[in-house]
């Protein structure tokens, strides 16, 4: 099983960059950052976590920038969002900023997805909520075309375009690996259907879960191995880590909260000697 690290990059946190350095350094194989572009001061979407939302949410950098600083200073450790909020975003000048990315980085881009929890952030980019699933789609199908194709067209409610050219193209082929992260039986039917993975939280049922994605894969005529599961934020426990291994995920991305590299290092050092030991 993989390791990596998913970090809160806030503007009082440790910078991106050296975060990622550190942990190349310590041997992490990926690095995680999440999205938000901005918090509603209304507050009427309730927290999912429960209670007040974290002052971090408001505070987010940018994901392709902080992942593109991330880029030129590391050389090995992969550069995922966890997760880009596709529906926010027009596809053509996404896809661009992820080509651009994996081009930087020479191949190391993992494009975490999602649709989002807070309603009022998308009304704001203009997305009705009730349909946020669609848009995402056909952003993705479009950013797949724009990537693979040298004259690109797609023809959808929400993204529309005639021939274009764009430039540049990603380093993956045929595009950097797509990872659904959506926890619902509907979003394991999406990993199926445009997404290369999966990419929960460490729910207790999570074999189940991965059960029914493998049920998916194999009746849609897909071999499950082609959907591997990372699972975000999970426990940095022996016993956990040691359950996922054995449930066959092929990665574990631990979390690493907002605070300065000076703080984050020793947190670092103790994930690598927890996972040194799991592979002793």
């Amino acid at each position: 099983m993989k390791f990596g690290i998913f970090a809160g990059t806030t503007d009082y946190a440790a910078a991106p960059h050296e975060l990622a350095l550190a942990c190349e350094e310590r041997g992490f194989e990926s690095f995680w950052v999440p999205e938000h572009t901005h918090i509603p001061a209304s507050r009427e979407s309730p927290y999912p976590g429960g209670g007040d939302l974290p002052a971090d949410y408001s505070h987010l950098r940018d994901p392709w920038v902080s992942l593109a600083s991330a880029a030129v200073v590391t050389s090995k450790i992969l550069l995922g969002t966890a997760v880009s909020l596709v529906a926010e975003h027009d596809a053509i000048v996404l896809a661009k900023q992820i080509a651009s990315v994996d081009q930087i980085s020479n191949g190391r881009v993992i494009l975490g997805i999602g649709a989002g929890w807070n309603e009022e952030e998308m009304r704001h980019h203009g997305v009705d909520p009730a349909r946020r699933w669609k848009v995402v789609r056909e952003r993705v199908e479009a950013m797949k075309e724009i990537w693979t194709q040298d004259e690109a067209t797609y023809h959808g409610e929400f993204v529309n375009f005639d021939r274009i050219w764009c430039w540049p193209k990603p380093v993956q082929q045929p595009h950097p690996p797509i990872l659904m992260g959506s926890g619902t039986p509907q979003g394991r039917k999406r990993v199926i259907r445009y997404c290369d993975g999966w990419l929960p939280f460490p729910v207790p049922n999570l074999e189940d879960q991965m059960e029914d994605l493998a049920g998916l894969a194999t009746a849609a005529g897909h071999d499950p191995a082609a959907f591997p599961v990372s699972v975000l934020s999970a426990r940095a426990r022996e016993d956990e880590l040691t359950r996922l291994r054995d449930l066959g995920v092929e990665r574990a991305i631990l979390f690493a909260p907002a605070k300065p590299l000076e703080k984050l290092l020793p947190r670092l050092d103790h994930h690598a000697q927890l996972i040194a030991r799991l592979a002793s």
